[in-house]
């Protein structure tokens, strides 16, 4: 089985647990990339504590669910953005979270993965990869 895009594979797998009301996720294929978006959603509150299982393959990722995620989801196509366009943000607000101060995006920048609010503090642009509320 291909993936074409494992990010997005990760969060339907994290949204889908969470909608069954599971304690844990297994996310499969594991990437570095999983692991950075997950530590910004941990750091926010909406997962806890999560554990990469080398299985001489793909590798895994367990992540202990806090029920507290309503929606996850990648950002298709990836959309490149300026300081700018993130402090003047409303569309990519109104297009992916509920409300300005209810969620988080998250961006993939030069100086590593971060929120959107994180961004703004150190007034960097970067690319939206994935969204949480």
């Amino acid at each position: 089985m291909t993936l074409v895009d494992p990010l997005a594979n990760a969060l339907a797998t994290i949204t889908n647990s969470e909608m069954r009301r599971k304690q844990e996720a297994v996310i499969w294929p594991a990437s570095k990339l999983i692991i950075r978006v997950l530590r910004v959603m941990q750091k926010y509150g909406y997962v806890g504590e999560f554990e990469y299982i080398d299985d001489g393959r793909w590798g895994k990722i367990v992540v202990q669910l806090l029920g507290r995620i309503n929606r996850t989801g990648a950002v298709k196509p990836r959309v490149s953005v300026t300081y700018r366009d993130i402090v003047k943000m409303p569309h990519y607000i109104r297009r992916y979270l509920p409300s300005k101060d209810i969620g988080v995006l998250i961006l993939s920048t030069d100086q590593g993965v971060m929120s959107h609010r994180e961004a703004i503090e150190k007034k960097i642009g970067g690319v939206l990869l994935a969204y949480v509320y």
